[in-house]
């Protein structure tokens, strides 16, 4: 009975591999930025990991732009006389190419794949970054835009870190005030101008943070850093906790000045 049953899983083992590998032959895994097809299902084919750009290391602190590595970690000049309200500002990718193509499949057409595989190839510098003390905010989107796409990109991102890094989300404590135009069709000055006042706390926010450890901080997190105005107006309203502030993004444009 023994050598019967050893044998069946033997056999089961084997027709798993030849269905498995009848499945490859006829829907090859794709790349998820490109979709070429792949000889191994890692997600990405050569060329796009190629044209996958990190932020650099090298940038200050206070802002995260790009700076020599000899001035590095700043502040910048602009820091120097109009610093942004968080303490620190950190991004994972430069917003070009797969990683561009990866975020407008996942907001225009609902595809994460792109997006998710991004996020686990950061997850050793996001557990460098975050502690599992810390708290991670999402942008608050407004609720035109949710209804309309059906999803809180930001708060999406903000479970997928959690999960990654230990750490833990709050999506009530940072509120949207009122409704905005899209930024992206806002020069720099009417973008802060559209958000000086678009952000507020909720009003048990004590009790919420009262409620964490002594080492907490706030992580504000958002998929693309352009100019600054909404990672800077929402740290505004974030600072009133007392507790440190910083500002997370998927990806950030080349665009300099906030």
């Amino acid at each position: 009975m023994t050598g019967m049953l050893v044998g069946m899983s033997e056999l089961s083992t084997k027709l798993a591999h030849m269905v498995n590998g009848a499945r490859h032959l006829l829907f090859p895994p794709g790349c998820l930025f490109c979709r070429k097809a792949l000889d191994e299902s890692d997600g990405c084919c050569p060329d796009c990991l190629q044209e996958i750009l990190i932020w650099p290391a090298s940038t200050c602190l206070r802002c995260g732009s790009m700076l020599p590595l000899a001035l590095a970690p700043g502040p910048c000049g602009h820091c120097l006389h109009h610093p942004p309200a968080q303490q620190q500002t950190h991004s994972l990718y430069q917003y070009h190419g797969p990683v561009r193509d990866a975020i407008l499949n996942w907001k225009l057409a609902g595809q994460d794949g792109g997006v998710r595989w991004l996020l686990q190839a950061a997850v050793p510098s996001l557990k460098q970054l975050i502690t599992p003390d810390d708290l991670l905010l999402p942008i608050p989107a407004p609720l035109s835009r949710m209804r309309k796409s059906g999803q809180h990109h930001a708060a999406n991102l903000c479970r997928w870190l959690a999960t990654s890094t230990g750490s833990r989300m709050e999506w009530r404590l940072l509120r949207r005030i009122g409704e905005q135009p899209r930024q992206s069709a806002l020069s720099g000055v009417a973008r802060r101008k559209n958000l000086c006042k678009a952000f507020g706390l909720c009003d048990d926010y004590p009790s919420i943070t009262q409620a964490l450890s002594p080492h907490a901080r706030l992580w504000i997190v958002d998929d693309i850093f352009t100019t600054g105005s909404t990672a800077h107006y929402a740290a505004r309203a974030a600072i009133k906790t007392k507790l440190p502030v910083h500002v997370l993004t998927l990806a950030r444009t080349q665009h300099q000045g906030s």
